[in-house]
């Protein structure tokens, strides 16, 4: 995995709809004019509320996000193309067969699939939010050479 700080990124995962929106909110919040941001999914699916409401807990505000696919993708150019699900890394490996850029897959559960309660289905899409928060500091921070 390369540690420089990429100038593009892609979040991609099965539908657009959960993980790979929230990855996006939460990197354009993260790193506003730093890096360009943009997610997809393999498929398009319809926004989920639950994903709308646990980013509104943090200040994020991604109602107004269309899922797309990676063939609605304008521009594909992106340095890296971080996948949270099988099919979307399968998918973004086949894109770098004729463009050159670095894939990383982060296996991030689909809170969807998450039975119970109201509030235990809330808490899957907030660790789900939470962990790829962490995730996207720990990656796209920028460390100047030598501290570490």
């Amino acid at each position: 995995m390369s540690s420089t700080r990429p100038s593009s990124v892609l979040f991609a995962c099965s539908m657009n709809a959960v993980r790979s929106p929230m990855a996006e909110a939460i990197a354009k919040h993260l790193f506003p004019r730093q890096i360009y941001v943009q997610s997809a999914g393999v498929r398009k699916g319809e926004l989920d509320p639950f994903a709308v409401k646990v980013l509104e807990e943090i200040g994020l505000d991604m109602s107004r996000h269309k899922p797309h696919s990676f063939d609605e993708i304008e521009d594909t150019n992106f340095d890296l193309i971080i996948t949270l699900a099988p099919e979307a890394h399968h998918k973004a490996l086949d894109l770098t067969r004729t463009m050159a850029m670095d894939v990383e897959y982060w296996p991030t559960i689909d809170p969807q699939l998450t039975n119970g309660s109201r509030d235990q289905i809330m808490d899957a899409y907030r660790n789900v939010r939470d962990g790829l928060m962490k995730r996207i500091k720990d990656r796209l921070a920028w460390t100047p050479l030598g501290h570490d």
